[in-house]
C-alpha cells in the first residue's frame, strides 16, 4: 500500500482525490496548507506528494523546493495539481522540483495513470520496463542500481525521471524517439499536447551529460530526440 500526501487548500478537491485514491488501495494523508504538509512530510515516509500551487501563505512552488531540501523527501515523487496551465507555470513547477504536472479540471482516470507512473518510477509499483544491470553505448554507461550515468570519466547521479529518459533514449540510440513514445515509456501516458514536461527534463538532462562541450542528445525537429552515444559538438543543438 502506497502512502500519499495531498497538500491543497481546496477541501472539495482534497475529498475527491482522497476518496478515489483510497478506492485504488492507497493510504492517503491530507494537509490544508503548505506548512502543515511540510510538517507531515518530515514525520512520515511518503511514496508520493500531490501538491496544489495556489495556496495562501506559502505557495506550491516554495513548498516543492522545501520538500526537495528535506532529506526524507528529496527523492519523493511530487505531482503538481493546479489550475495554472501556462507553459511558464509548468516550467516553473518542474524547475522547483516537481516530477509531473496535472491541470485542473482533470479526469480521474488520468490522475490514476499519473499516480501509477510516478509510483512505478519510485519502485512502489512494478515496472513493465526491466533494466539490465549496466547499459553501455559509446561514451555512455548507465548504472541502474545507483541511478548514475558515466560519461567518459564523469559520473553523475540522476533523478528517477532523468534516468528513465536517458535509458529510453539509450535503448533506441541512433534512432529518433518521438515525444509520444517518451511520454508513454517514461510517464506511462501519451496525451498529444503535453510536451512541456519532456522539454524541461531534456533541457536539464543535457546540462548533466555534457562533457567538455560535447553533447549527446540531439533534437530532431518535428520528430523528437536522438541519443548520439559518441557525442557531437554542434552548438545549435542546445535548445529542447
Amino acid at each position: 500500500m502506497s502512502k500519499i500526501l495531498i497538500i491543497d487548500d481546496d477541501k472539495a478537491i482534497i475529498e475527491l482525490v482522497k476518496v478515489n485514491l483510497e478506492i485504488q488501495g492507497h493510504n492517503v494523508l491530507v494537509a490544508n496548507d503548505a506548512l502543515t504538509g511540510i510538517a507531515i512530510a518530515q514525520q512520515e515516509e511518503l511514496d508520493l506528494v500531490i501538491l496544489d500551487l495556489m495556496m495562501p501563505g506559502v505557495d506550491g512552488f516554495t513548498t516543492c523546493q522545501r520538500l526537495r531540501q528535506q532529506e526524507n523527501t528529496k527523492n519523493t515523487p511530487i505531482l503538481m495539481l493546479t489550475a495554472l496551465s501556462r507553459t511558464d507555470d509548468k516550467v516553473s513547477g518542474f524547475n522547483a522540483g516537481a516530477d509531473d504536472y496535472l491541470t485542473k479540471p482533470f479526469e480521474l482516470p488520468e490522475l490514476y495513470v499519473r499516480v501509477r507512473a510516478l509510483l512505478r518510477r519510485s519502485g512502489k509499483v512494478a515496472s513493465a520496463l526491466t533494466l539490465p544491470e549496466i547499459l553501455h553505448a559509446g561514451d555512455i554507461t548507465l548504472i541502474p542500481e545507483s541511478r548514475e550515468v558515466k560519461i567518459i570519466d564523469k559520473v553523475v547521479r540522476l533523478t528517477p525521471i532523468e534516468f528513465e529518459v536517458l535509458h529510453c533514449l539509450l535503448q533506441h540510440h541512433g534512432q529518433t524517439v518521438t515525444t509520444s513514445k517518451l511520454l508513454e515509456e517514461v510517464w506511462g501516458y501519451s496525451p498529444d499536447d503535453d510536451v512541456d514536461t519532456i522539454r524541461v527534463h531534456i533541457r536539464h538532462l543535457r546540462t548533466r551529460v555534457e562533457v567538455n562541450g560535447k553533447k549527446y542528445i540531439k533534437t530532431v525537429y518535428g520528430g523528437g530526440y536522438q541519443l548520439i552515444p559518441d557525442g557531437f559538438m554542434a552548438k545549435s543543438e542546445q535548445s529542447a
